[in-house]
Order: C-alpha cells, then sequence, then structure tokens
C-alpha cells in the first residue's frame, strides 16, 4: 500500500490524537477514515449537482424545442 506524509499544526495533530484517544483507535486510522469520507462526501456533492444540471439543461431543452 502507498504512504502519504502529512503536516498539521500543533493544535490539529492535538485534536487528531485526541479523536483517536477517544474513539479508542489509532491516528494514522483516524487521519486515513477523515481522508476517505471526505473524498466520498465531495464525489457525492459532484455527482449530486451534475444530476440537478443535467435535469434542469433537459428541462430547458424541452421548453426551447
Amino acid at each position: 500500500m502507498a504512504g502519504l506524509n502529512l503536516r498539521f499544526t500543533d493544535e490539529e495533530l492535538d485534536a487528531l490524537r485526541e479523536r483517536a484517544a477517544a474513539e479508542g483507535r489509532g491516528m494514522q486510522a483516524c487521519a486515513h477514515d477523515a481522508v476517505i469520507a471526505a473524498v466520498n462526501e465531495h464525489s457525492r456533492l459532484f455527482d449530486e449537482a451534475a444530476e440537478h444540471v443535467l435535469k434542469a439543461g433537459g428541462e430547458l431543452n424541452r421548453r426551447l424545442a
């Protein structure tokens, strides 16, 4: 598996450490899951926006035809 080095401020690292401890998980697992969740959410929002644009465009094309 490929790796990635990330830089955090002291405050960000403290927050990550606290979250990981609260969940009983490692910091790396928490950071990994947060990145994947953000990527998935971005993809979901993009797909929703694209669907909306296609519907609106289709309706506009029907009205213009």
